[in-house]
């Protein structure tokens, strides 16, 4: 099976791009797998900290494995936004494919200097493992919002610039960017969010080099979605739409049959929600 860098330069040059689905247990685990298998795609599976921490680092590495493995199909796993070196190393040495070191919060200085560290000791562990770095700060929490996150900003001023991106990239050697353009963690209500600026989409793929990867893609338009992709965005990362959607399957399944016990019945539905909504968006990300 060929490598995950190899699957995202394919997307590249393809114009499409490659889903990125959060999971906190089994059923989103299936759900992710079976739609990509479904419809003949890469996935990539990810899992926070928190994520992490609820279904086992190892546990997660074992789980995705062996369904890669049942299904036949190229499915990876990501350690998405790691914020400290002794989280990137413990998710290089469970060998996940790819672990996302955030400093976004931190000063330019300390996200350099532990961005630069993450891709060393990544790289020294596994050269094929990917490391992505972020720049730009667009928030921390994968839910539904009242407001755009408190100090996160969506005008043109505040995006992440070209130059400093170009700058960021050189010197830390990472191997795909996460920026701010205009994309912000979370969903707001009424599941809209604001436009992306897709003119700094392609500015900053062109100043960098390298593919970028668009975080808290919930709640973004389809036509943004598209555009994106044409500029540059080669992995789109999609987890509030989902927990909503397992959320809101679960809460029906249980109002309408409050006598069923069986945890294999009561989360069928859940999954095949779930399991819809990654079908839709992979879709849409592939142009199929």
């Amino acid at each position: 099976m060929k490598t995950l860098h190899e699957y995202v330069i394919e997307a590249e040059a393809k114009k499409v791009a490659i889903g990125h689905f959060n999971i906190s247990n089994m059923e989103g685990a299936w759900a992710v797998s079976r739609a990509a298998k479904n419809l003949n795609v890469p996935v990539i599976i990810g899992v926070s900290e928190g994520e992490r921490d609820f279904l086992g680092v190892a546990q997660t590495r074992a789980i995705v494995s062996s369904i890669q493995k049942e299904l036949d199909h190229p499915i990876f796993l990501n350690a998405d936004h790691t914020y400290s070196l002794d989280r990137v190393k413990e998710a290089v040495d469970a060998g996940f494919d790819s672990v996302i070191i955030d400093g976004a919060k931190l000063n330019a200085e300390e996200n350099l200097k532990i961005t630069k560290e993450a891709v060393q000791y990544a790289k020294s562990k596994n050269i094929n493992i990917l490391v992505e770095g972020e720049l730009g700060y667009i928030g921390q929490s994968s839910k539904i919002l009242d407001a755009i996150p408190e100090g996160v900003f969506t005008d043109v001023d505040s995006l992440t610039s070209a130059q400093n991106a170009a700058e960021f990239v050189k010197e830390t050697g990472i191997d795909m960017l996460a920026p701010a353009v205009g994309n912000i963690h979370g969903m707001l209500k009424g599941g809209v969010d604001p436009n992306l600026n897709i003119k700094r989409i392609a500015e900053i793929r062109a100043a960098t080099g390298i593919p970028l990867v668009l975080h808290g893609g919930s709640g973004n338009s389809a036509e943004d979605f598209v555009q994106a992709i044409e500029m540059g965005i080669a992995i789109v990362h999609i987890n509030t739409e989902l927990r909503v959607a397992f959320r809101d399957a679960l809460k029906k399944e249980l109002q309408d049959n409050p006598d069923e016990v069986a945890p294999y019945k009561i989360m069928k539905s859940p999954l095949l929600a779930m399991q819809k909504l990654v079908e839709d968006k992979l879709k849409l990300f592939n142009k199929l």
